[in-house]
């Protein structure tokens, strides 16, 4: 299951924006395929202290996929990417052998 977190702050315009962006496109999505969860600034110093300046931030298992302004055309091909099954790596000719 792929996790993606909001990190945001209450009485953020863009914020909301972002939230709603994330419910329309997870909601499209297969069922329990992303696991949506949201982290306010003002609840942990460590994380005001990295991203004040750049809420809404979206990670997508722990990896930044935006900030500022969320692009839902993007996070649906960032979401369907991550939750593809990753493809078999073939044998190199040494295990092969």
């Amino acid at each position: 299951m792929t996790t993606l977190t909001i990190i945001s702050k209450p009485d953020c315009h863009l914020c909301d924006v972002a939230r709603e962006i994330v419910e329309t496109v997870v909601a499209d999505l297969p069922e329990d395929a992303v696991e949506v969860e949201e982290l306010s600034i003002l609840d942990d110093p460590a994380l005001y202290s990295q991203w004040w300046e750049k809420i809404p931030v979206v990670l997508i298992d722990d990896r930044l996929h935006a900030h500022w302004r969320l692009s839902p055309d993007r996070l649906r091909a960032a979401l369907e990417d991550a939750s593809a099954p990753a493809s078999p790596v073939p044998p190199t000719p040494e295990e092969s052998a």
